[in-house]
């Protein structure tokens, strides 16, 4: 019987401010691309889980290859929630964030380097997050 409590976890930050931004929305097309957003979040999260597992076991499997397919997912979902005006403009740094730190983690997992797949997806995890949180900011909705 899996233990959820004991599942790793690569994006904390990101299922959690995308769950408030969900909760809190009352902009019914931003809410929808919250909800896909949080569903691309839980896809790659899992993927992420399934590749430390083989990274730790030593294997090559298939999570390997199809991580980067789900981080560029969720990539597309925050910007389709972000906005694409505001992503390829004002918001390019965190765009490029975001993209470098997709690198990180496709390379670790090239190189089989648990460190590395394991720093790179915190980088990973606080673009993704600050992204969420900042269009909340912009667009006036706060957590009571």
């Amino acid at each position: 019987m899996p233990y959820p409590a004991r599942e790793p976890t690569f994006l904390p930050l990101t299922v959690s401010a995308v769950g408030l931004a969900v909760r809190d929305s009352n902009d019914i097309p931003l809410a929808r691309a919250a909800e896909t957003v949080r569903l691309q979040a839980e896809t790659a999260n899992s993927a992420a889980a399934d590749c430390w597992t083989a990274m730790l076991a030593g294997c090559d499997c298939p999570s390997g290859r199809a991580l980067p397919v789900r981080l560029r997912e969720l990539t597309e979902a925050i910007a389709t929630y972000a906005g694409m005006r505001w992503w390829y403009g004002e918001g390019s740094v965190h765009r490029r964030r975001v993209a470098d730190a997709e690198d990180r983690i496709a390379e670790a997992v090239r190189d089989g380097d648990g460190a590395e797949f394991a720093e790179a997806f915190i980088g990973y995890d606080q673009a993704l997050a600050t992204v969420i949180v900042g269009v909340r900011s912009r667009m006036g909705i706060t957590t009571p």
